[in-house]
């Protein structure tokens, strides 16, 4: 039995869409999963069974404005925390 979290592909599609936006120190594949996490962890997930169905549901998202800038305020919020505390190994010593 397989499901999965239509909103990692919504969460996902924001943060690289605004990337250069969200003003992160480190663009790393590490802080921006930090950035997804943090995200996913506070935004309601979306199951579908059948991937017929994510279009229908991503489509929703970005139709939906108040939906859409919700989502986009949630991966600010947690860009504002990842870009503060980045955990990647290019942040721990960046005068090296």
């Amino acid at each position: 039995m397989k499901v999965h979290n239509i909103m990692e592909v919504v969460v996902r599609d924001v943060i690289s869409k605004y990337k250069d936006e969200l003003n992160l120190p480190c663009t790393c594949e590490h802080c921006l999963n930090d950035v997804l996490a943090m995200t996913l962890n506070n935004v309601k997930p979306q199951y579908v069974v059948d991937e017929a169905n994510s279009a229908y549901i991503r489509a929703v998202h970005e139709a939906d404005r108040q939906g859409a800038t919700a989502i986009l305020t949630k991966v600010a919020w947690a860009a504002g925390i990842v870009g503060r505390n980045p955990r990647c190994d290019n942040m721990k010593n960046p005068s090296e």
